[in-house]
C-alpha cells in the first residue's frame, strides 16, 4: 500500500502547479493534504477513483486538511474532540479494517514563539489521541508537523536553535511520542539521509536547498515490520512544501 502526503499551500493554487498530475502519477492508495486553505463549497476538487474528506477551519483561507481514498473507510472522524483545535481544521481521521490514518496539520508556534502554549497543548492532545486509537488497532499519522526533529533535519540548525519548528519544547514533544511507541518511518529507513519537505519562498530557500524536514509519516511500532520504504520526493515543485510517501505491507 501506498500512502502520499503533501501540504500544497493552498490547494486550488497547487491545481494550477500540477497537484493533478502528481496526484495521477503517484498512484497513492491513500492521499492526505494539508493547508488547503478552503471551505467545501469554495471549488469542486476532481479526483476520479478517490473518495473526498474533508476539515476546514471556520477562518477562511486558513488550515484545513483533506484526504483522498480509494477504498471507502469504516469510519470518518473529524478534529480531536476538542474545540480549540478543531476550530482550526487540523486533524482528520480515517479508520479500514487494520489501521487508522490521522491526517495532521500541526500550528506553527510563531515568530518568536507567541503561539508556543498553543502549540504544546495541541501536542498532548494529538498524542493523548493517537495512544487512544492505538488500543484499538495500529496508527498511521502523517502531514505538516512543523518541527524539524534534529539537526540534520534542517539546513541552519545553529541558526533556528529557538525558531518556531526548532525550539527545544516543540522538539521535545516530538520525543514523547517518538517514545512512547511510535516511529519516524523516513528515519527508520534512512538512519543517516539529508532531505528537506519544506523551503521558505521568502528567501527563495528552495534554490540553495536551504531547506527543513517537517513533513512526516509516523507510525505506531506494531507496524514496524510492515515498513517497506519512506520517501521525500524532493523533485516535486507546486507549493513550499514538497511531498512524503510510505509504503507498507498489507
Amino acid at each position: 500500500m501506498k500512502l502520499v502526503s503533501w501540504n500544497v499551500n493552498g490547494i486550488r493554487s497547487c491545481i494550477r502547479k500540477g497537484f493533478y498530475d502528481y496526484l495521477q502519477v503517484s498512484d497513492a492508495d491513500l492521499f492526505c493534504v494539508q493547508e488547503t486553505k478552503m471551505q467545501p463549497k469554495d471549488a469542486e476538487i476532481v479526483t476520479p477513483g478517490y473518495h473526498q474528506y474533508m476539515v476546514s477551519a471556520e477562518r477562511k483561507g486558513y488550515s484545513g486538511v483533506m484526504m483522498f481514498s480509494k477504498q471507502t473507510p469504516l469510519t470518518v472522524i473529524k478534529g480531536l474532540g476538542i474545540l480549540e483545535f478543531d476550530q482550526e481544521g487540523r486533524a482528520l481521521t480515517l479508520e479500514f479494517d487494520t489501521f487508522y490514518l490521522v491526517g495532521c496539520y500541526s500550528p506553527n508556534a510563531q515568530p518568536e514563539l507567541r503561539r508556543l502554549e498553543y502549540r504544546l497543548r495541541w501536542e498532548d492532545a494529538l498524542r493523548k489521541y493517537l495512544h487512544q486509537l492505538k488500543i484499538k488497532k495500529p496508527v498511521i499519522l502523517c502531514g505538516d508537523l512543523n518541527v524539524a526533529h534534529e539537526e540534520i533535519d534542517l539546513k541552519h540548525p545553529q541558526r533556528h536553535q529557538n525558531s518556531a519548528g526548532y525550539s527545544e519544547q516543540e522538539r521535545s514533544k516530538l520525543d514523547a511520542l517518538l517514545e512512547s511507541g511510535f516511529i519516524d518511518t523516513f528515519r527508520w529507513c534512512h538512519p543517516d539521509a539529508i532531505a528537506y519537505s519544506w523551503w521558505d519562498y521568502r528567501y527563495r530557500a528552495r534554490i540553495s536547498n536551504a531547506g527543513w524536514r517537517i513533513d512526516y509519516f509516523i507510525v505506531s511500532n506494531d507496524l514496524q515490520d510492515q515498513i517497506v520504504d519512506a520517501q521525500i520526493h524532493m523533485e516535486i515543485l507546486g507549493s513550499d512544501h514538497c511531498p512524503v510517501s510510505l509504503e507498507i505491507r498489507t
